[in-house]
């Protein structure tokens, strides 16, 4: 029933204490059972295999990857066994959303979706040398699994252990169905943990749940402890995880105009968890500036240039600076910008509208269609694009407006 992955060949495994202080501590949300039982595992010397999961929904790893890769880059450095997995068949069914049921991907799909993954997380994976991640997919054991098997597997868990999870408890409180293959979803992640028989996994905190369910199952199947580290996520002033639609979530496809843009788009109070989650600068320099006089904007530049600079090269990031100072900061945006301020969430052609820059929703889609909306010199095509709060310069041919969102 099990697919077992043999262990490799001997690697010195570092213990240094200042690692494992890293490596605890350092963009983690929580540990589970507790850090103490990590940091011994840690400190042992042993080879751990440590995963992590993404289900390819989409043709990009984003932000909230980068954040569980650097943690897997820092332990594969430390010599120990990583494991990237693509959730080619946990993909078909999608983890549950808050709302409603989501959309069930064809396989060809899921595995055009994945395609330049592997290539993606090599930012931080080394797939060669003396330590090579592994790149699997769990369709290898969850597809050839019968349904005598998936009965045992669905024996393993309670319906009160799945309605403890939140968006479950959401659903039933909005009195939206939730399906039965849904509650199948943290079983089949879980049962991930089994075939590979792992001793720890990584991943964002709002995968916790699916995480756990991981845990229990190993220790109900094999009798084996494994540890979790849910990772602390980059959310925006008002706590809300960023995603697709605020705009300014780091993409691994973005140019590094595109990135250095993002970054410099993000609230002043982004910026020390940006540090902490993006990059390995130290935290008290950080901390440090931010209780000076020094102007936040200059500290936010600095976090930009060095996430410009590990995905694409120091003379990237230095030309993407140069780039946005000319566009924003020396020529094109005047002192005197009228102001017009909104709410979180607000949308595009909201925002147009609300400025009078357009005089119906038609001619807004219009211009949107031609490509002639910009926000902080990002042209967007999208009708229902948000935007997170912070503050903006929002550009419609010749016409220049500042945007507050609060």
């Amino acid at each position: 029933m099990f697919k077992i992955f043999k262990k490799k060949n001997t690697v010195k495994i570092i213990t240094d204490e200042s690692r494992i202080k890293e490596v605890v501590e350092r963009g983690v949300e929580k540990i589970f059972p507790n850090d103490n039982f990590l940091t011994k595992k840690l400190k042992e010397g042993k080879r751990l295999k440590i995963y992590m999961g993404i289900d390819p929904t989409g043709p990009t790893l984003h932000m909230g990857h980068m954040v569980i890769l650097r943690k897997l880059q820092q332990l594969q450095k430390m010599g120990h066994e990583i494991v990237l997995l693509i959730g080619d068949f946990t993909a078909r069914i999608g983890d549950p959303d808050k709302k409603d049921v989501r959309k069930q991907l064809t396989h060809k799909e899921i595995l055009d979706n994945a395609r330049l993954y592997k290539s993606q997380s090599s930012v931080f994976l080394d797939f060669n040398g003396s330590n090579p991640a592994d790149l699997v997919y769990n369709n290898d054991w969850l597809g050839k699994l019968n349904f005598a098997d998936v009965l045992d597997l669905s024996s393993k868990m309670s319906v009160q252990q799945m309605l403890e999870r939140d968006m479950f408890k959401r659903r039933i409180k909005e009195e939206r169905p939730i399906y039965i293959h849904e509650f199948m979803y943290p079983l089949m992640q879980g049962y991930d943990s089994v075939a590979m028989e792992v001793d720890g996994e990584v991943g964002g905190n709002d995968q916790t749940f699916n995480m756990m369910a991981g845990r229990h199952l190993l220790k109900e199947y094999k009798n084996k402890e494994k540890f979790v580290i849910p990772m602390k996520l980059l959310v925006d002033s008002s706590g809300d995880k960023m995603g697709k639609t605020t705009g300014n979530m780091l993409s691994f496809i973005d140019s590094a105009d595109e990135k250095f843009g993002k970054v410099m788009s993000w609230t002043d109070g982004m910026i020390l968890s940006g540090f902490e989650l993006l990059t390995a600068i130290d935290l008290g320099e950080v901390q440090n500036r931010l209780d000076s006089d020094e102007n936040p904007k200059n500290i936010k530049r600095d976090l930009a240039l060095d996430i410009v600079e590990f995905y694409h090269s120091k003379e990237d990031a230095e030309s993407s600076m140069e780039n946005w100072e000319t566009q924003f900061s020396r020529k094109e945006v005047p002192d005197n910008l009228k102001e017009f301020e909104f709410e979180v969430g607000i949308k595009i052609l909201e925002v147009l509208n609300g400025s009078s820059l357009i005089s119906s929703n038609k001619e807004g889609r219009r211009k949107i269609d031609e490509r002639a909306v910009q926000i902080d010199g990002e042209k967007i095509d999208d009708y229902y694009f948000e935007l997170n709060s912070g503050e903006f310069i929002l550009k419609l041919g010749k016409k220049m407006i500042k945007v507050l969102v609060k």
